[in-house]
């Protein structure tokens, strides 16, 4: 078996945190045939998922985002390909969310 382990701190706060979980989610049922599950606490929130050969939970709270995956054996031999692509996916979800230097420019005109 193999494990994956990724933490990304941000500062977005947990309502904000919350809304990249759910489109992480949503990815992950549509791309990855995975079945997840949303759980909403106070202080933080829980999306566990699985399909055969893979599960784990993605931990989210208003400063970090931390995901655990504990890979069957035979997805264990693609264990560096699969980290990748959640990285990736991750951070793309996570930089959407960053406003660029022309937006705040262009906020900062308007008022």
């Amino acid at each position: 078996m193999a494990d994956i382990h990724i933490e990304r701190d941000h500062s977005l706060g947990l309502a904000a945190a919350r809304k990249i979980a759910w489109r992480w989610a949503e990815q992950a049922e549509e791309e990855f045939d995975m079945s997840c599950t949303y759980e909403e606490g106070t202080k933080a929130d829980e999306v566990q998922f699985n399909r055969s050969g893979v599960s784990g939970c993605l931990k989210v709270d208003g400063e970090r985002f931390v995901l655990d995956a504990r890979l069957g054996f035979l997805l264990g031999a693609f264990k560096d390909r699969i980290e990748a692509e959640i990285v990736k996916n991750l951070d793309v979800l996570l930089s959407s969310k960053k406003p660029t230097a022309k937006k705040a420019a262009a906020k900062k005109k308007a008022t």
